[in-house]
């Protein structure tokens, strides 16, 4: 009699891949509605037009490889892409800022890679990371004024900034983000000055906070329907705050931990960025170690680097340090009395 020779894991989760990207979907939702809210039409724009790019992208490669289209874009992996860049990219920036992302996230870094599941590096970071570095000038100086400090451009205005090249007067409708100013601006002034700017509103940094909170109520959806773990969420923001006050609690010398935590891509990149199942470590521990590496990682670039928010940066480095901690933080096998760590001894 033969035997069908089957790898495991044999049994199966309640969800399949396709419901569990539609719950991570929902859940951006409310940090979607609150970046229109308060910075205008242009992420929503941006949102549309990336996924829009990330299907037809996706569904060229799998055509140009012979595999089955409809099969593979069911799994809505591509329409995820798609949305962490528009919600990453800043409102205003150019149409061709997204293609190029989109692009790059898609083609590169997940489908020259065998597809979903084989990619090591977070697609979408890949293409943020690669228009930033790539772009600068148009990735730092297309940034949407909050709500009340500026007339936010209406929705055809917006389309004709975006796809049209409408000129704007600088400060206009832009401005730095309050992580940029506050960074620069503490050189040569002290923390009560700065937080007079009115981008920084009465509580952390106008619209930034809301936008945050957004994105952290989204993510505890996706805990409570254990869609993903606690570990990379919480050893994340846990670094990111034992750095900030270890080094940074004179806020007359670096950014406070409320800015941190509230101004700027840390709650999206907590609980839908780092913990993307493919590129992410996987054990427990492991999860943990590569949760705190994105932490300090931030902190570190976000203080002393070159860019202002660096959630992209910690992230692709993690994905980079991924299979050493795996190989590390090896759970118990089934069977036996202790976990494997690393390699084998002499005996092993």
């Amino acid at each position: 009699m033969a035997f069908v020779k089957l790898s495991s894991p044999h049994a199966q989760g309640a969800r399949r891949t396709s419901q569990v990207m539609q719950w991570v979907i929902l859940a951006t939702l409310p940090g979607l509605l609150a970046q229109t809210l308060f910075f205008g039409w242009g992420n929503l724009i941006n949102v549309v037009f990336c996924v829009a790019l990330a299907v037809a992208a996706e569904a060229l490669i799998l055509k140009l490889r012979g595999k089955p289209v409809g099969f593979y874009l069911n799994d809505y992996s591509a329409v995820v892409t798609g949305l962490l860049l528009g919600l990453a990219l800043p409102p205003l920036a150019p149409w061709w800022i997204p293609v190029v992302a989109v692009f790059t996230a898609v083609v590169l870094a997940k489908q020259l890679y065998g597809g979903l599941g084989s990619n090591p590096f977070n697609p979408a970071m890949v293409g943020y990371a690669l228009v930033l570095i790539s772009f600068p000038v148009a990735m730092t100086t297309n940034w949407a004024a909050p709500e009340g400090l500026t007339a936010a451009p209406g929705f055809l205005e917006t389309l004709s900034i975006i796809f049209a090249g409408q000129q704007v007067a600088p400060d206009t409708f832009t401005m730095a983000t309050p992580l940029d100013v506050y960074k620069h601006e503490i050189s040569a002034s002290l923390a009560s000055d700065v937080r007079q700017l009115p981008m920084f509103g009465d509580w952390v940094a106008r619209g930034w906070e809301w936008v945050n909170l957004a994105f952290l109520a989204g993510g505890l959806l996706l805990l409570w329907l254990k869609i993903i773990t606690w570990h990379i969420p919480v050893s994340m923001l846990g670094a990111l705050a034992f750095m900030s006050l270890l080094f940074g609690w004179n806020p007359d010398l670096y950014t406070p931990l409320s800015l941190h935590l509230l101004a700027g891509a840390t709650m999206l990149g907590a609980f839908f960025i780092a913990t993307d199942p493919v590129s992410a470590a996987t054990s427990r521990i492991g999860k943990l170690w590569y949760g705190a590496g994105i932490g300090v990682l931030i902190y570190l670039i976000r203080t002393w680097g070159s860019y202002p928010d660096a959630v992209a940066f910690a992230v692709l480095l993690m994905n980079f340090a991924v299979p050493f901690i795996d190989y590390y933080t090896q759970p118990r096998t089934y069977g036996h009395s202790k976990a494997r760590r690393g390699a084998p001894g002499k005996n092993g």
